[in-house]
């Protein structure tokens, strides 16, 4: 049972302000469950709980700190007991140095957990101190002074999923004009420039997911040009999502009614995507079936 968890198991800990919640959400991202500011000495009980197979819950990340305050206690013990029952925890540790701390808190306004009237510099004096030992367990330590929120996400990436630090998710989306363009769309497309296979009475009743009408969408002047421009295009801009830790991009198609022209078109665009190494397409016909 217990050889069913090990390398699954994660705590999350470390100096606050040093990004504890940016790495729990970067791991939630790659599947894990995540449970934040756990006491202590529910790290035992609930990694049972994991252990046990009929609840098919295969990798847990969680958050220990000092937030938990009288609640945060024998964690190294804790430890032990995992490890004594064959249950490998894996324990990153994130940290900065003193300059970087105080400037982050800071920015937010907020005071240190363990300032207790003093100053900033006190309570991140104090989280030292009690972290200490904890610190010497680490399995991983990661100094986040240098590094952004997106950057510490990658690099959480790297370390739990190397794969998913380039990986890029492109949802396309069809859509009718007259039903409104998609809020949450990166970027926009209008096929209207295409003439309207609406006005084709053997293509009216069809849609772009229809041969005929695919057929005769593509082969129309300037469709080709735009697919070649469009495909293009998309791989420049993955490259430079990657850079900037966007790994959701939505591009959305747009036609009068989302029935013909923008549904052919982002198909064939789909198409062409997931040639991309690195690249996963989804595919949305918003209001296809509105008319």
């Amino acid at each position: 049972m217990a050889s069913e968890v090990a390398n699954e198991l994660t705590v999350i800990t470390g100096l606050s302000g040093a990004g504890r919640s940016t790495a729990a959400k970067a791991l939630e991202d790659l599947g894990w469950y995540v449970v934040d500011n756990l006491p202590s000495k529910m790290l035992l009980p609930l990694a049972q709980l994991v252990a046990t197979p009929e609840h098919g819950m295969r990798r847990l990340a969680v958050v220990i700190d000092t937030r938990a305050g009288q609640l945060f206690t024998d964690v190294g013990a804790q430890l032990e007991m995992l490890e004594s029952m064959n249950i490998r925890a894996r324990v990153v540790f994130l940290e900065a140095d003193d300059a970087a701390l105080v400037r982050r808190f800071e920015q937010v306004r907020r005071p240190h957990p363990l300032q207790e009237g003093g100053t900033v510099l006190d309570g991140i004096h104090r989280e030292r101190a009690l972290l200490a030992s904890l610190r010497e367990r680490a399995n991983i330590i990661v100094d986040t002074a240098h590094l952004n929120p997106h950057q510490l996400r990658t690099r959480i990436f790297e370390i739990f999923d190397e794969r998913a630090a380039s990986l890029v998710h492109f949802t396309l989306t069809s859509f009718g004009f007259k039903y409104g363009i998609p809020l949450d769309a990166d970027m926009v497309s209008d096929l209207r420039f295409l003439p309207n296979p609406f006005w084709v009475p053997e293509l009216r009743h069809s849609t772009g997911l229809d041969a005929n009408v695919r057929d005769y969408v593509l082969a129309q002047p300037g469709a080709a040009a735009f697919l070649d421009q469009e495909f293009a295009l998309l791989t420049t801009v993955v490259e430079g999502y990657r850079r900037e830790n966007k790994h959701d991009v939505m591009v959305a198609f747009g036609c009068t009614g989302g029935k013909h022209r923008s549904v052919a078109m982002m198909m064939a665009m789909a198409a062409r995507m997931r040639r991309l190494q690195d690249v996963t397409v989804n595919t949305v016909n918003r209001d296809l079936g509105r008319e």
